[in-house]
């Protein structure tokens, strides 16, 4: 009976169906007070309609929701609010023109008469933040803020509604390890204060760091349930994936050719400086640093996306002038974006739009499409690079992460395009996508394409690339060839502690 009181949150056998999919199937979940519990599993596997069940944001078809010890039908955010149990979704959901403690507080401002107590808002925000070891101004204005901090801001405004379970969804996706490490320390206090933390991640470093136990959900479905002390990444991955995943990275024999593709001290006159490489057929160059360090900024510069100052660009030893997106998608230059649903697609048009819609000439007669080939080509490419997709005219904005990621791919792969800059390829991508997404771009080597990979993972790049440059504080750091790869010799270019050398 004891044991049973531990659980603040119970599920059993909850199921959910939408038209043509069964999201969830008899999904048990088990959640003790005072801990963190990871829920994991590919995209697709459940764990988003779970949380919107939990939350109120879906009804779900059947079984039971147990929250201390009643059973509770959760019909809407407000109910889950009423409950104790608060959400914290990946994209944030602050009003930038309020104050940190406007945000926290919205629709409930402490009032006397009708009229708003701004002191005690700010005061009582101040005391939240004590609390939890926040040190920012409630009284600054959520557009001057950091991402980082925006976060620490979410979670204060989950908790102030005297909150009993917090769920988090992929909550450090933006963040540096430095501000990871701040997030690790106010879970822990909300451990110490008895709150249950329902951890949703990718990142499997992170799960073993933080997490108490682990839930695996697989095609909608229990793959089982672990204490973090009792399993490795290995039998983690095997769960989600329901096979062995014998190798991380596939392996790539590509021959690399000749110089096609040469950047010469392309600068924006603030941030990036004087910054040169050049990338080969068949190349995979790898482009670390610290979050600020200017890749993003730089590759930004090459396809014309931000405005250079300086700086010259060579593709096939020809000089090609980009100002602007379209020059560099002539000059077969493709662009994947760190931020796929904000730049990378059209999240509310169909799979088939997103795919011809960069080369939409080719599929042109006069002003009007040709539907018939445009089903053409995207059904080609959604059985090329295995996109799971109920249809082609199935919106984007409803495809998992790692098969929204294949449709800009197609996209580019479709265009012709020979240069591929990826920034951030496999971010909140899960395990068994990120090597589809590896393998496909090793088919583009073998294909002769010169490849430019951005990316914060260490094991990542050190795991696909074939040379990596180093940037800090917007200079090309070090250059470092595949035999020296190491994490050590890496991180102490991005911080500094060498000297710049090529």
């Amino acid at each position: 009976m004891q044991r049973e009181q531990e659980y603040i949150l119970k599920l059993n056998k909850v199921s959910k169906e939408f038209p043509g999919v069964k999201a969830l199937s008899d999904v048990d979940l088990y959640i003790r007070k005072g801990e963190v519990h990871a829920l994991v599993g590919e995209n697709g596997a459940g764990k988003s309609t779970l949380m919107k069940i939990l939350s109120g944001a879906y009804k779900k078809d059947s079984g039971s929701i147990y929250f201390e010890g009643n059973e509770v039908d959760i019909k809407s955010p407000k109910a889950a609010q009423e409950l104790g149990i608060s959400i914290i979704y990946q994209e944030l959901n602050l009003v930038s023109g309020l104050t940190v403690a406007e945000n926290i507080f919205l629709g409930r401002q402490p009032k006397k008469n009708g009229i708003i107590l701004w002191e005690k808002m700010f005061s009582d925000t101040e005391k939240l933040f004590s609390r939890l070891g926040i040190s920012i101004d409630a009284k600054k204005k959520v557009s001057e803020l950091s991402i980082a901090q925006q976060q620490l801001v979410e979670i204060a405004k989950a908790v102030s509604h005297e909150t009993k379970v917090v769920i988090m969804d992929e909550p450090t996706s933006s963040l540096t390890k430095q501000e990871i490490n701040v997030l690790f320390s106010i879970i822990n206090r909300l451990k110490e204060q008895n709150v249950a933390i329902i951890y949703i991640s990718h990142r499997m470093d992170e799960i073993f760091a933080i997490c108490d136990r682990v839930t695996v959900l697989r095609d909608g479905c229990n793959a089982g349930m672990r204490n973090i002390h009792e399993t490795d990444r290995d039998e983690l991955i095997s769960m989600m994936i329901g096979r062995e995943l014998k190798q991380k990275f596939p392996k790539r024999d590509v021959r690399i050719g000749d110089v096609c593709f040469e950047v010469d001290n392309i600068s924006d006159g603030k941030k990036i400086h004087n910054v040169s490489f050049n990338v080969r057929r068949g190349e995979v160059l790898g482009l670390a640093g610290l979050v600020g360090s200017g890749r993003s900024e730089t590759m930004r510069l090459i396809f014309g996306a931000d405005r250079k100052k300086t700086g010259r660009i060579f593709f096939s030893g020809k000089e090609v002038v980009i100002n602007k997106p379209r020059d560099a998608i002539t000059s077969k230059i493709a662009y994947i974006s760190e931020d796929r649903k904000g730049e990378g697609l059209l999240l509310k048009l169909p799979v088939s739009f997103n795919i011809t819609i960069v080369a939409i000439e080719k599929i042109m007669k006069w002003l009007f499409l040709k539907i018939k080939e445009e089903e053409k080509v995207a059904n080609e490419y959604v059985e090329r690079l295995s996109i799971s997709t109920p249809s082609i005219s199935q919106r984007v904005i409803y495809l998992s992460g790692g098969n929204q990621q294949k449709v800009v791919l197609s996209k580019w792969l479709y265009s012709e395009a020979e240069v591929f800059i990826m920034d951030e390829p496999t971010r909140g991508i899960d395990v068994g996508a990120k090597f589809e997404i590896y393998s496909i771009i090793n088919q583009l080597a073998a294909a002769g394409k010169a490849i430019i990979v951005v990316s914060s993972d260490m094991e990542e790049i050190m795991g696909i690339s074939d040379r990596i440059l180093v940037m800090r504080e917007g200079e090309i750091a070090a250059e470092i060839e595949k035999e020296d790869f190491s994490q050590e010799l890496i991180t102490s270019y991005a911080i500094g502690g060498f000297n710049n050398e090529r």
